[in-house]
C-alpha cells in the first residue's frame, strides 16, 4: 500500500507522514531530532573551555558526551541527548578549571621557595599544620593558606643553620654537587664548565687542582644557587638578587652592596642590571662571606685533638692512649702499675 499524500506534505518529506494506525514516525517524536544549532553551540563552547584549561581533546570529550547520554559512538547525538551532554561537560569543566588552579597556586609557592630559607619554613608549617611534608599532597585551600601567609611575612622563617666550620676537603658527594650545580649553569647561561670553576675557586682564594675544603661547601652551594635563580630573569635587579639568596643579607651586607652598586654602576635597588653586573655584584658579596668564614675559629678537635687524661696528673704518651679509652683495660693497667711502684718501694 502506497503512502497517503496530499496538500499538506513536501514531496519527499516522510517525517510527519503516519501509518495507517496513526503512529508518529520517529523522526516526528520530540526530543528524536538531532541537536538544534543553539544546543551545539552550547556544548562546542564548554569543550573549547575545558580544551583550553587542560591537555583533553576534543574527541576524546565528544566520546564521554556519548558515553554519558548512552549514543553509540556512529549514532547522532540527538536534542534529548541535550540535558545529560550539558551536565557532564559543566562538571569537566568545573574539575579542570579546580585543576588549573590549583596548578597555579603551587606554581607560585614553588617559585618562593627558594628565597631565603622559605623552602624549610613551608615544611615546618605544613608539617605542624596539615600533618604533610609534600606540596602536591595539599587542597586547594591549604596552598592558598600557605602562599598567602608567606606573601604577607606571616609565616616563621627560621635562620639557616651554621654547620661548624673543619680543615676536611670536600668528600666526593659534595664534589659531585657542586659538579651538577656547573652543568645546569653551564646549561642556562652557556659559560663553559671550566670558567665556571675558575670563578668559584676565585671567590675562596683557590686555584685550579687545589683541595677545596669542607667550610666553603655551604658558601658555594649558595651562591651557584643564586647564579642558577638569577639566570631566569632577563631583567634582574640588586632587590631580586637579594631575594635569591638562600641566606639572607645582614644590615652590613645590604649596605655594602647598595652602596657599591650605586657608586660604581649609579643604580638603585630597583634600576635593572646587566648580566656582568649581576654578577659583580655577587662576587663581592660571596668574596665577602668567605673572608669571614676564614675568620671563624676551627673546632679544637680538628686542629690539635685533645690528649687523654690520666689518672697520675698528666697525658698519657701516645702509644697508650689507645688504652686509655678501654675503661676495664686501663684501670687493669693502672693497678699493674701501682703493684709495681709498692714492690719497688718495698
Amino acid at each position: 500500500m502506497q503512502p497517503l499524500s496530499g496538500p499538506g506534505v513536501p514531496v519527499g518529506d516522510r517525517s510527519s507522514v503516519t501509518s495507517q494506525s496513526g503512529a508518529t514516525r520517529p523522526g516526528s517524536v520530540p526530543g528524536e531530532q538531532p541537536l538544534s544549532p543553539s544546543q551545539r553551540t552550547t556544548l562546542e563552547r564548554l569543550i573549547v573551555r575545558i580544551m583550553s584549561l587542560s591537555t583533553l581533546k576534543g574527541a576524546e570529550l565528544w566520546a564521554g558526551v556519548r558515553h554519558e547520554a548512552g549514543v553509540k559512538n556512529d549514532a547522532e547525538l540527538q536534542s534529548r541527548h541535550f540535558p545529560l551532554a550539558e551536565q557532564y561537560l559543566t562538571a569537566r569543566l568545573t574539575q579542570v578549571q579546580n585543576g588549573h588552579a590549583t596548578r597555579q597556586l603551587l606554581q607560585q609557592l614553588t617559585e618562593k621557595l627558594p628565597q631565603g630559607n622559605n623552602r624549610q619554613a613551608v615544611s615546618d608549617f605544613i608539617r605542624q599544620q596539615f600533618g604533610q611534608t609534600v606540596l602536591s599532597a595539599l587542597s586547594q585551600d591549604q596552598l592558598r593558606q600557605v602562599l598567602t601567609m608567606l606573601q604577607n611575612g606571616q609565616m616563621a622563617i627560621p635562620q639557616p643553620q651554621q654547620t661548624r666550620a673543619t680543615d676536611r676537603t670536600l668528600l666526593p658527594a659534595e664534589h659531585q654537587t657542586l659538579n651538577q650545580q656547573i652543568v645546569r649553569l653551564t646549561a642556562a647561561t652557556g659559560e663553559p664548565p671550566v670558567k665556571l670553576w675558575s670563578a668559584v675557586l676565585k671567590l675562596v682564594n683557590l686555584k685550579s687542582g687545589d683541595p677545596i675544603p669542607s667550610r666553603h661547601f655551604p658558601l658555594l652551594t649558595q651562591y651557584l644557587q643564586a647564579r642558577q635563580t638569577l639566570s631566569q630573569h632577563s631583567a634582574p635587579t640588586l632587590q631580586m638578587m637579594e631575594s635569591s639568596l638562600k641566606q639572607p643579607l645582614d644590615p652590613a651586607e645590604q649596605r655594602l652592596l647598595e652602596d657599591y652598586s650605586q657608586q660604581r654602576f649609579q643604580a638603585t635597588p630597583q634600576t635593572v642590571l646587566t648580566a656582568a653586573q649581576t654578577q659583580d655584584l655577587l662576587n663581592l658579596l660571596f668574596s665577602r662571606r668567605a673572608e669571614k668564614s676564614h675568620e671563624l675559629p676551627l673546632a679544637a678537635s680538628d686542629i690539635n685533638p685533645q690528649p687523654i687524661w690520666s689518672p697520675f696528673g698528666a697525658s698519657l704518651p701516645a702509644a697508650l692512649q689507645p688504652l686509655a679509652q678501654r675503661p676495664l683495660l686501663s684501670a687493669f693497667v693502672a693497678l699493674l702499675v701501682v703493684a709495681l711502684l709498692l714492690w719497688l718501694l718495698f
